[in-house]
């Protein structure tokens, strides 16, 4: 089955921050994550700076990638990322497909995914997001053939730093998430 994905996606208004409201597990996430966010900046190039950040135990986990447009000519929104990991030491690139399959005509809230279905995530401009809204991503993730059940709900305790200044854990939640931590 076909995914649909967004057509046209504005990447200026695309762009800021974006809370993680929920996802699938991976083994590039910590489990004990908490205010997990994403923040992406337009480049003078047309592509995107991707900040990845999350807390364990009160201390910053980040990563830092590039995407673009896996199709300059083309209108769907589909991007590619690219991260060099470990965090701490990058040297090796891991690319990766990021299709923006929904977002509300405010760009409040989106569904991401890509068409292997293994990834998916339902972002907010805001920490928490209402039930309704929620609920309405969810049956459209199910839609494109997501096992929804996966879905696994991202806490938002308290609000993180705004700044990068906050206590960082070197790239420690890297080396754990590969021994499922």
């Amino acid at each position: 089955m076909a995914m649909r994905v967004v057509r046209n996606l504005d990447l200026e208004r695309y762009v800021g921050r974006w809370y993680e409201i929920a996802c699938f597990p991976s083994a590039f996430q910590p489990k004990t994550g908490t205010n997990t966010r994403a923040t992406y900046a337009l480049n003078p190039d047309g592509t995107v700076r991707v900040l990845n950040e999350t807390w364990t135990d009160g201390r910053r986990g980040h990563i830092e990638g590039t995407a673009w447009r896996a199709d300059p000519a083309g209108d769907e929104a589909k991007l590619r990322v690219r991260f060099f990991v470990p965090p701490f030491l990058p040297v090796f690139p891991v690319t990766g497909d990021y299709w923006v399959l929904h977002v509300d005509a405010d760009y409040q809230y989106a569904l991401v995914g890509q068409p292997s279905r293994k990834y998916l995530w339902i972002l907010c401009r805001q920490p928490h997001m209402d039930e309704a809204v929620y609920g309405e991503l969810v049956r459209r993730a199910e839609e494109e053939g997501y096992d929804v059940s996966k879905l696994r709900r991202t806490a938002h305790p308290d609000p993180p730093p705004e700044s990068e200044e906050s206590p960082r854990d070197g790239g420690m939640w890297w080396l754990k998430s590969l021994f499922g931590k």
